[in-house]
Parts: C-alpha cells; structure tokens; sequence
C-alpha cells in the first residue's frame, strides 16, 4: 500500500462522513471495508471518528450536531480539496459565484478550512493543511479513489470549478449523455455529469467513491448490514464495476472495482 504523505492542491483530500448515528456508521463502514477508528474528545460530548486502514487515515465520521439536525441536515459524505490557502479559496469561489456556507477558520493546529457551496448547489470543503495533510493512502482497496459531481447545471459548475482551482476538462460520450473527467496538471482530479430528468429531483451534489475489491460481493455485504441500493452494480467500460448505496443512516457513497485493480 503506497503513502501519501501530500496532496497538491486542487487534489480531493478527505472524506468525511456527518451521521445520525455515530456508532452504527463505525459498525457498518469498519465491517464493510475493513476499517479500524479511534475516537477523539472534541468536547460538549462528542467524538471526532479518525477511519484507518492498516494504519494509514482513509477519512472520518461524525455526529451531526444539533445545529445541523435541526437545520435538516441529512447524513451525507463531504469531501474537502486540497488548497495553499482556505482564505484565499474561499475569496475566489465568491468571487465565481459561490456562496461561503462556513467562512475560514482554523481546525485547531491540523489545518484551516472553509466550506462553500457552488453555483449550483453543490457543497464542498477545501483544506490547508498543517499537520493534518487529508488522507494517508488513495486508490487502494478500502480507501478514496474518485469524487463525482452530479450537477442540474453543469455548463455552469464547469467554468466555476475550472476558474477556482485551475482545472482542465475531458469530455467523454457515456451512453445519451457526456462525462466530464477533471484533470489537475496531468492527474485525473475528478468527474461530473449532468443529472438527467430520468434521475428524478436529485440536487447537485458531490459523490465520494471507494475502491473496493470485488463490487458484487460488497453491494451484498452492505445490504445484508442495512444498506440500500441506489444503483445496481454495473460496467463501465474501460473504468470498471461500480454500484452507488445508501447507507443505513441515509448517506450515499459509491464503491468502484477498477479494471487495473
């Protein structure tokens, strides 16, 4: 398994998992992809969940607070992307036509963060890191390895995301519709697509992925632990085998079998 012991920026970093039941999203998700956790005392009662695998972060999970429980807040995977500077990212997104959710602050001495909302709805977080640098491993069996927006407006998310963090754009023809694939330098940062009426009204939002070894066998682990499926397992050709669930507490997350893997 290689470390990761840096993200450059405009790199997708961190996931983190805001749930309804912290205990039962520790039991599912350490079950399901093989995951350890330590638990941090960030006061008032509450944890902060550090997800390991073999020892290396692969993300966290939280309770959602009572402020975001009754503001409605659904549980859901957020996703943080890497930046020099929070402050400065922060600036341009409003400049772009985002809207600051959470202005910057500092995350004690790990990092400095912000978390904005895009044109079209879809929220993000980006990361300065300090002693936290995001994950510890990408791309592995039982860690991150993709993060797809699903817009109701992606002729405006694309010049917003490029503008922000100067990413270039790959279309690709997948079916009746087109695939964006997000390119950071020569790496591939991301995707997006855009929601179709046949999709129903999904808002936009971000999508976090997480390699798994055999796509079939995980669906049915997860469901035989309560989850439900969102979309059945399916090829993509020249990508792989990938299905999108629903986690016991409500939060979606998409597990990928790559054809390299």
């Amino acid at each position: 398994m290689a470390t990761v012991t840096q993200h450059a920026p405009g790199t997708f970093c961190w996931p983190e998992l805001a749930t309804s039941d912290q205990e039962g999203a520790k039991k599912f998700y350490t079950s399901l992809f093989g995951w350890t956790f330590q638990d941090s005392d960030i006061g008032d009662g509450q944890f902060y969940t550090m997800l390991k695998l073999n020892g290396a972060s692969v993300g966290a999970l939280y309770k959602l607070r009572p402020d975001e429980s009754t503001k409605g807040m659904p549980p859901h995977w957020g996703t943080y992307v890497a930046v020099d500077s929070a402050d400065a990212a922060a600036a341009k997104a409003k400049q772009l036509g985002a809207s600051i959710m959470v202005e910057p602050f500092d995350v004690m001495d790990v990092g400095r963060m912000a978390v904005i909302q895009d044109p079209t709805g879809a929220v993000f977080s980006v990361w300065q890191p300090k002693k936290h640098i995001g994950v510890g491993v990408l791309d592995e069996v039982g860690a991150m390895c993709w993060n797809e927006l699903m817009t109701t407006d992606a002729a405006k998310a694309k010049p917003f995301y490029m503008g922000l963090f100067g990413w270039k754009d790959e279309t690709k023809p997948m079916g009746p519709m087109v695939y964006t694939i997000y390119k950071n330098g020569g790496a591939n940062a991301g995707g997006m697509m855009q929601i179709s009426p046949r999709m129903g009204p999904i808002p936009s939002h971000w999508l976090v992925y997480f390699s798994v070894k055999d796509c079939d066998a995980t669906v049915n682990k997860a469901t035989g632990m309560g989850a439900k499926v969102t979309v059945p397992a399916q090829d993509v050709p020249g990508v792989g085998r990938f299905a999108i669930l629903q986690d016991p507490q409500g939060a979606h997350f998409g597990v990928v079998k790559g054809e390299s893997m």
